[in-house]
């Protein structure tokens, strides 16, 4: 005696003849688990309940015939993958098409031989299990793509943290200057995803990326002399030429990756164009290439805007923050000169919601403080 026995398939068979139905269960069910059903409601009722394995239905029926009961079973969610076959007496050719037009996955004319039933049957459920465990091989994949996709993206955002910090380490700025400006760029890609001169660029995956590489802004400060980068003051002409180059060497740190790897995805494009170019200006006045308008990539017009609207309201070792207000005034009025136009307009609009993530990641005062002490021991 099994322990556990196989599970038979299940069979429902579907006839308003009481000697048909009969007959068929009779042939049937010593291989299979049979469910017998006399009308077309019923049938609906019982398939949609206990969901068998196939239904075998005759067509010639009262109320709801064969074909308007394969029709509903395949327009509900619940009973569309179970395999009809249709069992009847109607042998014309137009019937046969009507039934496999419908979805059925074989039309049997009666009277049918108990060997080429059971046959088709058997073919049919051995069809259907295979469909079956092929959709659920096809789900866990697309599960696991899906989770190891989550995990990577989770990855490389902690990596680039990671690599950002490194970078404002040695800067006066605080880790949550790139929480903030990470913030802000995600709230006027969404804002500008409305505008037409942006739109067909900022899909959900671009936005993603601009979003996911605003940390990296500043990456190459990493390469920039103590002296430089730590000095409180203003800058002497021949330092502040030094210093500018920090948009090259983190370029060039990014294309380094590029190559390394052999990718050439929009990843690495965008956090290139974000890095090189966060000080482009408007008017052609910024640097590093003295671009003007249009020819500014987009990822570094947004940049620009985030990273200066950040520098204006955080206090530093060397001057006050001003409040939010005065900073949107300088931002307005850096419209069409500093910044394009239409991030203005996108960053007025997100007015609000630009005080309110200032305020949500604001530094403490024990931040700027290590920062102060940490700055004075470089500079000694």
């Amino acid at each position: 005696m099994e322990l556990f026995p196989p599970v038979k398939p299940s069979l429902l068979i579907v006839d308003d003849s009481p000697a048909n139905l009969s007959l068929l269960a009779g042939l049937l069910i010593e291989h299979y688990s049979v469910k017998t059903v006399n009308a077309g409601s019923r049938a609906l009722k019982v398939a949609s309940e206990q969901q068998p394995d196939l239904i075998l239905l005759d067509i010639m029926m009262p109320e709801l015939d064969g074909y308007e009961v394969c029709r509903r079973l395949k327009a509900d969610p619940r009973t569309r993958e179970i395999p009809v076959i249709f069992l009847t007496s109607k042998t014309d050719p137009d019937s046969e098409r009507l039934g496999m037009t419908l979805g059925a996955v074989d039309y049997i004319s009666r009277p049918a031989t108990p060997a080429v039933l059971l046959s088709r049957v058997k073919a049919h459920l051995v069809a259907a299990a295979n469909t079956r465990a092929l959709r659920v091989s096809n789900e866990y994949l697309e599960f696991e793509v899906s989770r190891r996709t989550r995990q990577m993206a989770a990855l490389q955002n902690v990596t680039i943290l990671a690599l950002a910090s490194l970078a404002e380490a040695r800067d006066s700025e605080t880790g949550n200057h790139l929480q903030r400006t990470q913030r802000y760029m995600e709230l006027l890609c969404r804002q500008l995803g409305n505008n037409a001169r942006f739109s067909d660029y900022l899909s959900t995956e671009r936005i993603q990326l601009m979003v996911r590489c605003a940390p990296l802004h500043d990456i190459g400060k990493v390469g920039i002399p103590d002296r430089i980068l730590l000095n409180p003051g203003r800058y002497k002409p021949a330092d502040f030429e030094i210093m500018k180059t920090h948009c090259v060497l983190g370029r060039n740190a990014i294309a380094n990756a590029r190559a390394s790897t052999g990718e050439n995805d929009d990843f690495f494009q965008i956090a290139e164009e974000l890095i090189y170019s966060h000080h482009e200006r408007w008017d052609g006045t910024g640097y590093p290439q003295g671009l003007a308008g249009d020819a500014i990539p987009i990822p570094a017009r947004l940049m620009a805007l985030a990273d200066v609207y950040d520098a204006i309201i955080s206090p530093r070792v060397y001057k006050d923050g001003l409040p939010h207000a005065r900073a949107a005034q300088i931002i307005a009025d850096g419209r069409g000169r500093h910044f394009d136009p239409d991030v203005v307009d996108a960053f007025v609009s997100l007015n609000a919601e630009f005080q309110a993530v200032a305020a949500g990641f604001a530094d403490s005062d024990a931040e700027l403080q290590e920062k102060a002490l940490s700055l004075s021991r470089s500079i000694a």
